[in-house]
């Protein structure tokens, strides 16, 4: 039967050289390097939708773009890219789409966020490489697991009616991320989830510029508004944007873009309401 996701037209050697780490055999700490890795290498970012140029998330486009450019994206092409360089690295994977925001306040959306999950080492855990605040590891795919690992950033993965829970300890309690669903992924089910995203006109991917990154001991989000700096067990800095500061950003954040899509993103993001 032919792999209908194609994972045989990644650069897998080229993926592995971006992100620094090399093929290990299937283990739960060789996947957790390599989603670390991942998430550390790579921004989460429309930048390519506000730009009018996003190719689509076919394995091949999303290949081009991080592994050879150096670029990032948003969750369509972190998971699909993920999950293709863990099958081919012979791990047992499965794709998720779910539903961002909390249900019980009214915010959550339509199946618009993609994850991947993993069986290794006998148990199932969750990959969320393409979240604003991703998940550096994997979290266990139990109701109740916790996850830790950078002490002050506390994950936990609670299970419901309705699916899997990713929740993160906020300042006043536990704050739903998303809710990930049990139903069988196809490739058309991407495509789909990803052209609406990147087209409708009320969609938050088409009015809001959105960057972010781990760095070291701490996680940047940049919009065409606001400068957030998250940094474990201490208090979030949120301010306005300042005039001309997003041009310093793309330096800091290391968004490798041509002189022209930075020259036409620094436009467009002036143009956002």
């Amino acid at each position: 039967m032919e792999n209908e996701w194609r994972t045989d037209r990644l650069d897998l050697e080229g993926y592995l050289a971006r992100v620094g780490v090399p093929a290990r055999e299937p283990s739960g700490a060789a996947l957790a390097e390599l989603h670390e890795a991942h998430v550390r290498t790579f921004t989460f970012d429309n930048i390519d939708v506000l730009l009018g140029q996003h190719r689509g998330v076919a394995i091949e486009d999303v290949s081009q773009k991080f592994v050879g450019r150096g670029r990032g994206g948003y969750c369509f092409e972190h998971s699909t890219l993920l999950a293709a360089a863990l099958e081919r690295l012979g791990y047992d994977v499965r794709r998720h789409l779910g539903r961002v925001g909390d249900p019980a306040a009214g915010t959550q959306q339509g199946r618009t966020h993609m994850v991947v999950e993993v069986t290794v080492d006998g148990r199932s855990v969750l990959c969320d490489p393409g979240f604003g605040m991703s998940l550096l590891r994997p979290i266990g795919l139990a109701d109740g697991a916790e996850d830790d690992y950078l002490p002050g950033w506390r994950y936990r993965m609670t299970r419901t009616d309705e699916g899997w829970v990713l929740s993160r300890m906020g300042a006043d309690g536990w704050e739903v991320a998303h809710t990930t669903d049990d139903l069988a992924v196809k490739p058309v089910d991407v495509v789909m989830a990803h052209h609406y995203t990147s087209t409708f006109p009320t969609s938050h991917f088409t009015t809001t510029l959105m960057l972010t990154k781990h760095l070291p001991g701490r996680h940047i989000t940049v919009t065409h508004r606001t400068l957030t700096v998250r940094t474990p067990g201490e208090p979030t800095e949120h301010r306005p944007l300042r005039d001309g500061e997003l041009g310093d950003w793309l330096t800091a954040l290391e968004v490798p873009l041509t002189g022209d899509e930075r020259a036409r993103l620094l436009t467009a993001v002036g143009g956002l309401a």
